[in-house]
């Protein structure tokens, strides 16, 4: 009954650390993007969205990453023998990824602290698109927990990548198009 309930709030902690690192990327291409607003439209945003940025990432992201860390440390401890499945280590390889990210996130947060993003709004999109890969995987990884599962499973990451990666581009070629349209 243990094992459920901490396997619970493993999930729900997972759960709000994506949501958070899917959201503040938004927020930083929002906050990149009101660069090409005039005043005091551009310094009225950018506060906004520097708070908003803010809070997301100290009251649910951060949080939450710690919260689904110790609790997945906590089901290692309860089933030690996963640590010898090739899925999980796999998994870990992932997650660690997924620190990698999240810390790189923490650093264009401290750029906003400063009032100078150094990524371009498209350049954002496509990094945004990382954690959805590492989704993608994870999620594979866990439900499918086999060789050829996850073999399959980061194959159609790969398409799905390929199929944002198309769908970036469409929109930035749209949303030039509008652009255009109004000028």
């Amino acid at each position: 009954m243990e094992y459920l309930y901490i396997k619970s709030l493993h999930i729900i902690f997972v759960t709000t650390w994506f949501a958070g690192l899917f959201y503040i990327i938004r927020l930083f291409i929002y906050y990149k993007e009101a660069d090409e607003k005039d005043e005091p439209a551009r310094t009225i945003l950018r506060k906004q969205y520097a708070l908003m940025s803010k809070r997301l990432w100290y009251i649910i992201t951060w949080p939450s990453a710690v919260l689904a860390s110790l609790f997945a440390a906590w089901l290692l401890w309860l089933q030690p023998f996963w640590l010898e499945a090739p899925w999980m280590l796999i998994k870990l390889g992932f997650v660690f990824l997924l620190y990698a990210y999240h810390w790189s996130c923490h650093v264009m947060y401290k750029q906003i602290e400063k009032g100078d993003l150094k990524y371009s709004a498209y350049g954002l999109r496509i990094w945004n698109e990382v954690a959805t890969i590492i989704l993608f995987a994870c999620v594979f990884l866990v439900v499918l927990k086999n060789t050829l599962g996850w073999v399959f499973g980061v194959l159609g990451i790969v398409g799905v990548s390929v199929v944002l990666m198309l769908g970036i581009k469409l929109y930035k070629s749209i949303r030039a198009k509008n652009s255009w349209d109004k000028g």
